[in-house]
This record gives structure tokens, sequence and C-alpha cells, in this order.
């Protein structure tokens, strides 16, 4: 059951996926239209779950879930998979490699394979105030609050020099 993503509440269960590349404007239409078509037969069970999407930067999805209506099951977040890898197939894009880390240099969002992030602090390129995107947040408000977060602020701090 879709919800706009204002009205679901702070504690709400989210899923971050950064894409290899911005999303062009047909790319944008298509994935909304997906996703809310997507979320209105989300099911837990066959219960109804209430949910939503936002979509940053043109390169990050996230979908979320108002666990105070209904809980996620394995089932309903396996079906949240199998919807980012038809994504992927339909698009030609990459939604699910965790080995991809994506920071701010100004207002260009820049996505690097870990190795080259770790290589880059090493080099002093990223630095503690640099700005990433800390996709491992849970909630709606986790990701309101703390996804673009400095450097030193994140995960990310063990790989500064």
């Amino acid at each position: 059951m879709y919800t706009p993503y204002k009205n679901l509440p702070n504690n709400s269960r989210v899923w971050i996926y950064q894409s290899n590349r911005e999303f062009t404007e047909k790319e944008l239409e298509f994935i909304s239209t997906k996703a809310e078509e997507f979320i209105n037969s989300w099911t837990r069970h066959g219960d109804d779950l209430k949910g939503s999407f936002t979509i940053k930067y043109n390169q990050f999805l996230v979908l979320a879930v108002d666990e105070s209506f209904n809980n996620v099951s394995g089932c309903s977040i396996d079906a949240s998979v199998h919807f980012i890898q038809a994504l992927e197939k339909e698009l030609q894009l990459n939604l699910m490699d965790k080995m991809n880390v994506t920071f701010k240099n100004g207002n260009h969002i820049n996505l690097v394979r870990l190795s080259d992030f770790q290589k880059f602090a090493k080099e002093h390129k990223i630095t503690q105030e640099t700005i990433v995107f800390n996709n491992m947040v849970a909630t709606k408000e986790d990701f309101e609050n703390s996804w673009e977060v400095t450097a030193k602020d994140s995960w990310h701090k063990r790989f500064l020099v």
C-alpha cells in the first residue's frame, strides 16, 4: 500500500540502493512508476505493507516500510530484492554492489570502488570532513539525519589516515 514518503513515521525501515550512475529523466519516471506499482502489491504473508520510496540525487533509490503498520518478513524483503534486480536488468545499471562507496566533492556525487576510496584516503584526497553517504542507516529518521555525514562521523572513518 503506497503512501507518500513524507507521511511515513520516522521509525520506518529503509533500504538504500545506490546506482553506479545517475538516472536519466526517462529512467526516473520509469523507476517512480515501477516503485509505486511494486509497493502497492508488496505484502507480508498476504497482509499489505505500508511503504514508500524516494529518489535522492538522481542516483539513490530508497525503499521504506512503516513497520508499525505491518512488519516485513524474509519473503517480503526477498520480493523487494527481486524488484531491485528487475530494475537493474531493465535499466542496465547496478544498484546492489556493496563494494562501491559514494562521497561528495562539492555538489558532485562520486562513486568509487572501496579499494579506491581507501587509496584516496591515504592520499588525503578524502579527509575527515569529506561528506560520505552512510547507506547502512536503518530507519527514515537515520536516513534524514545521518545518511550524509562527514567521514569522521561514519563507518568510513576506519579508512582515514
